[in-house]
């Protein structure tokens, strides 16, 4: 009689992200519908550290973004989910805007521009479920040379994962005088949550960074309606 065995230390998956479709619905924006589909796609159920950015800039807003006082107000609390984490977000957000050119010091009670920020979070896949420490199979079998036994173990003894969560963080300028929206932008990626939580410093910096990079030119020019 033989005895196969086969121990691997711990079973390890392997996350493939693949490309969906995706579409940016908004209220109040420029044009009052959908904007278009985002420049980048990403799989957000599985995170793979991409991020989705869309930028969109109203052609009469020539000359009239990056320079200037502009302060922080509250986006629209109907497109909002969870604000987890804002306030780290809007710092992000103001750093951004001042690297840019704008005046984010002196606030003016009139005049300017005023950026509406929006977060959102949204669980896009549970917790994994409990893994099974020990698993295997085992099989016997007979010849004309006598009979056998074989067995396959795979021990797994690592924690099941986090849900995967989304974190949408959007950024809307107008102009304070007429209210006209001169700029708008969202910029979305996935993330385990850990038993800590979510990583907010982190995510704000990442999602900010991209969402104005080459702010204000790096946008879709979109004439108002």
């Amino acid at each position: 009689m033989t005895l196969r065995q086969s121990l691997p230390l711990a079973l390890v998956g392997l996350l493939l992200a693949g490309p969906v479709q995706a579409q940016w619905h908004d209220r109040g924006s420029m044009g009052h519908g959908d904007w278009g589909s985002p420049q980048r796609h990403a799989d957000t159920s599985r995170p793979s550290g991409r991020i989705t950015v869309t930028r969109l800039r109203s052609a009469e807003a020539a000359g009239a973004l990056a320079h200037g006082g502009i302060v922080i107000g509250a986006g629209d609390p109907a497109d909002s989910g969870v604000s987890d984490g804002l306030p780290i977000y809007e710092a992000a957000v103001v750093g951004q805007l001042a690297r840019a050119g704008y005046d984010t010091q002196t606030a003016s009670a009139t005049g300017g521009q005023v950026a509406e920020i929006t977060l959102s979070h949204a669980e896009v896949r549970p917790v994994e479920a409990p893994h099974k420490p020990v698993s295997g199979a085992a099989e016997t079998y007979v010849s004309n040379r006598g009979s056998g036994f074989g067995l396959a173990l795979n021990l797994d003894f690592t924690k099941p994962k986090g849900p995967v969560i989304s974190t949408r963080l959007d950024v809307r300028i107008r102009d304070r005088t007429t209210n006209a929206v001169l700029w708008e932008g969202h910029a979305e990626t996935a993330a385990y949550e850990t038993a800590d939580g979510l990583d907010n410093s982190k995510t704000a910096a990442r999602l900010s960074e991209a969402l104005f990079a080459g702010f204000p030119n790096n946008a879709t020019v979109v004439a108002t309606r």
